[in-house]
């Protein structure tokens, strides 16, 4: 099947699952958890194929800005299918669709050079493995974070918005955001832990700043963690503490692959 024909397939169906999700919103249509699963899944799967023949190429996977981008959203959906089979995460693909929508877009539209990862990089390969899935929780995180700082601001202005009525409560929103920052923190850990055995010097020019970043951003989530529960942090710091971790860790990711692709292409 066609490149083209799979990404337009991908993009109508993500379309489909957020008009569906911005509905339910609205209180038009009711929540039906096999509905949305059966869509998501139809785009993972069109989303899946595309991958296969962009990013996925003989002897190796390009993880260049753009093509890892297709890859992490893929990601994202997937486990955000998992969790919605037992928690109340479904307004979480309101940003979540429309992200891959995005990622797949861009990555068709431009053209940048491939970094190809050879397939037999068997540690490398588990480290960036690792460092996509706790990038990919920790997107969800940012999301559910949005989400919760915007449910604290309308509810303390006394305004219901149709998007806060839809919400779990706030309990149940907080502790679905510390679930993800626990797994983002562990998985995080992991990488930067098999990208000191397997990367032989990960303070070397080009990757120093994504690894002091990356250290930076599990700092900022440790904290998190340990005002959490000795402090009782919760609602808007933690939504903000939230965001500050996943902004240093994009910059430790997307910041790292611009200035190597496009700053340092254009400089040469």
């Amino acid at each position: 099947m066609g490149t083209l024909i799979l990404a337009v397939t991908s993009l109508f169906l993500y379309s489909v699952g957020t008009a569906l999700q911005a509905l339910h919103v609205r209180g038009r249509v009711h929540s039906n958890i096999a509905i949305t699963t059966l869509v998501g899944m139809l785009a993972l799967t069109a989303h899946g194929l595309l991958i296969t023949q962009t990013v996925l190429h003989d002897g190796g996977v390009d993880f260049g800005f753009f093509k890892s981008s297709v890859l992490i959203s893929w990601l994202i959906v997937f486990l955000l299918l998992g969790l919605n089979l037992k928690k109340p995460v479904q307004s979480l693909f309101l940003g979540a669709y429309p992200l891959a929508a995005l990622t797949i877009i861009m990555a068709l539209i431009t053209h940048t050079p491939s970094r190809l990862v050879s397939d037999d990089s068997y540690g490398v390969l588990s480290h960036i493995a690792l460092s996509v899935t706790a990038y990919s929780l920790f997107t969800l995180a940012a999301i559910q974070a949005s989400l919760l700082y915007f449910q604290n601001r309308q509810l303390k202005q006394n305004y219901n918005s149709p998007l806060v009525r839809n919400l779990p409560p706030l309990q149940t929103m907080e502790s679905l955001l510390f679930e993800m920052v626990w797994a983002g923190v562990v998985m995080l850990i992991l990488a930067i832990l098999t990208g000191a055995l397997f990367i032989e010097n990960l303070f070397a020019q080009n990757l120093a700043h994504k690894t002091v970043f990356s250290l930076l951003a599990l700092l900022v989530f440790v904290a998190l963690l340990i005002g959490r529960y000795t402090k009782g942090w919760r609602g808007i710091t933690a939504s903000r503490w939230t965001l500050a971790g996943c902004a240093l860790l994009m910059l430790a990711f997307y910041g790292s692959k611009f200035v190597l692709e496009f700053v340092f292409r254009q400089a040469g």
